[in-house]
């Protein structure tokens, strides 16, 4: 996940309503719905780069709550150690092509890229957080009301530790898989087809066409492997024309078609929970 587009995007304006609590040993973010309407299940989101206090992760939780009348949990995955909201801007500036001032401050940029991307990977390797997610949706599901399903949604960073949650290789005290479905959008670090071939827990997966780390042949892969008879009900794809790396949760809202992007790609989510 070291290409620029994952850490480059849009912070969205909104005021987040959730609280903030300690989790079964995490800090997260946690929301219901706002009508104080029972909720009907459980999603724990596995955020991008930019981590459980990010604005725009936290009114995504907010949307999830009050569309699918859900509790969603946004944890502290990353032990204070994700990457800060102003990359997005200079990702931005170190981006930009147009000016000779816009060139003259690249190395600038670039240090101030490189000292915030550096220290993310360092603390955020897969096998370095992997037990923790692993060790959080364990808690849930032996914690939490076993009537009720629970789901995962992962963004960039967070889509291997979802799909790897798809596996279904870990499994609670109770006997119980640690998620009923899982959701992914733009997912990065994954090994392309091996770890889909690997899913037994349905898990849907929104992709950009324009995406620099999951590339169409990736996507036509993944998509091959879920047309897979015995494939067929573990997956689905849906490809968004013209969309990039991060559409889902740092898209700009300010351009239609990209909101309607991420709007769709919400409710692309919330239907494949409510179908499992």
């Amino acid at each position: 996940m070291s290409c620029p587009e994952c850490f480059n995007g849009h912070v969205h304006q909104g005021t987040p309503r959730g609280e903030v609590t300690t989790l079964y040993g995490l800090k997260a973010y946690t929301t219901r719905p706002s009508d104080d309407e029972a909720h009907r299940g459980i999603i724990v989101i596995v955020p991008d780069a930019f981590g459980w206090e990010f604005v725009n992760n936290r009114i995504l939780a907010d949307n999830y709550a009050d569309k699918g009348k859900y509790l969603v949990y946004l944890p502290d995955f990353m032990n204070g150690h994700a990457v800060p909201a102003r990359m997005l801007y200079n990702t931005r500036e170190l981006l930009r092509t147009d000016g000779l001032a816009t060139w003259l401050m690249k190395p600038y940029y670039l240090a101030s890229v490189m000292t915030e991307m550096i220290p993310f990977k360092y603390h955020n390797s897969f096998e370095a957080t992997w037990p923790v997610v692993r060790d959080f949706f364990k808690s849930v599901r032996e914690n939490e009301d076993p009537e009720l399903p629970i789901y995962a949604a992962g963004f960039c960073w967070g889509g291997k530790h979802t799909v790897n949650l798809g596996f279904g290789d870990d499994t609670a005290s109770n006997g119980k898989p640690l998620l009923n479905a899982g959701f992914t959008g733009h997912p990065s670090y994954l090994e392309i087809p091996s770890d889909i071939e690997k899913i037994v827990i349905p898990i849907s997966f929104a992709l950009g066409d324009k995406d620099m780390v999951v590339k169409p042949p990736q996507i036509k892969q993944i998509q091959q492997v879920f047309e897979n008879e015995a494939k067929s009900t573990k997956g689905e794809v849906k490809v968004y024309e013209g969309a990039g790396h991060g559409f889902c949760v740092r898209a700009s809202l300010t351009m239609g078609g990209a909101a309607k992007q991420a709007d769709e790609a919400e409710n692309q989510a919330l239907a494949w929970f409510e179908r499992h």
